[in-house]
């Protein structure tokens, strides 16, 4: 008889995560201690769902909505000035969502570390895009979590929220 049991995969340091976006951004990047991101509400956050190689939920990632704006706008080499428009319209352009499911792609390889399971990106919601209600529950449980403030240098701050299970 064989037992399977599952291996939480381990939250990643804030030195990896600023190294990571720095490195994607090509900009200063600073990470310090910040409080949870909100799923709900207006204008939303983006939320990135990851999943192990059985397609079980292992991990979510939330960007606030302006962090989801500001790397949105980095990665795409866009001026700052995207970025706040977004912000000034309350609505993320479709370019600046799709640049930023890009940079929560990347991000998976933060939870691939020796001895955790492999994970990879399953879905990416939009601001404002209704999540399914498990997804909703993963991201604002508390227990194996980090909440952290993030800014990249000449574009701003947002918050980031990253839970494993």
């Amino acid at each position: 008889m064989t037992t399977e049991t599952t291996v939480i995969s381990p939250l990643p340091s804030n030195l990896a995560i600023r190294n990571l976006l720095e490195d994607l951004l090509g900009r200063d990047v600073e990470v310090t201690p910040g409080k949870p991101c909100s799923v709900g509400g207006a204008p939303g956050a983006a939320v990135a769902l990851y999943v192990d190689d059985h397609l079980r939920s292992a991990a979510v990632v939330v960007f606030d909505f302006a962090l989801a704006a500001h790397a949105g706008a980095a990665i795409g080499l866009l001026p700052p000035g995207a970025s706040e428009a977004a912000l000034e319209d309350g609505e993320l352009p479709t370019n600046l969502h799709e640049n930023a499911a890009e940079v929560l792609n990347i991000l998976a390889s933060l939870f691939n570390v020796p001895g955790a399971p492999h994970l990879k990106l399953h879905a990416a919601y939009a601001p404002g895009e209704v999540l399914r209600s498990d997804v909703t529950e993963m991201a604002t449980r508390t227990g194996s979590r980090l909440d952290l403030s993030v800014k990249i240098a000449r574009y701003g701050s947002g918050a980031l929220s990253i839970v494993t299970f």
